[in-house]
């Protein structure tokens, strides 16, 4: 089954040089999302802030658009995305912004165009729920935080995150 994103440019007569999203090669899962920004933007480290991508989607009934960090850009830079992934739901028809934050050491610039994150649709699961008294006990029951990775005779983790 083929699905259909419409995509609507937020300022048309600004942002007409930038790539809508796209997959850059063959067997990509993921289409890169550039920066409409007006000028550069300096993100230093620790700061967030937020991208316009200059357009608005439709994302079809009965999937999301999952938008993810960049490989090339967390590993050299430190830049990720503050939720990710964050989710595009079905019904939202706002632009898409991105919001980056820098894990780095150094600032880093957002130049108009850029590549800065790339958006996966995905089918989304909407199961109904039930409440129940109990689960069914599995082997790992509720350990969790590296339990699978532990020795079965090792203490369980403790509440602290390193």
């Amino acid at each position: 089954m083929t699905i259909v994103l419409q995509f609507r440019r937020v300022r048309p007569e600004q942002d007409a040089d930038i790539p809508l999203p796209r997959y850059m090669t063959v067997g990509a899962s993921g289409m890169d999302l550039a920066a409409a920004v007006t000028d550069p933007i300096v993100v230093k480290p620790g700061e967030i802030v937020l991208i316009p991508t200059g357009f608005a989607i439709a994302v079809p009934e009965g999937y999301e658009a999952q938008i993810r960090p960049r490989s090339g850009l967390a590993s050299r830079h430190g830049i990720g995305l503050v939720n990710s992934p964050g989710t595009v739901d079905a019904d939202y028809r706002g632009e898409i912004r991105i919001p980056i934050i820098n894990l780095g050491k150094a600032p880093y610039t957002i130049q108009r165009g850029d590549r800065i994150a790339q958006m996966v649709i995905a089918p989304v699961c909407r199961p109904t729920t039930a409440l129940v008294t109990s689960l069914d006990e599995t082997d790992r029951d509720a350990g969790g935080f590296g339990h699978t990775g532990r020795g079965q005779d090792s203490e369980p983790p403790t509440g602290r995150m390193p």
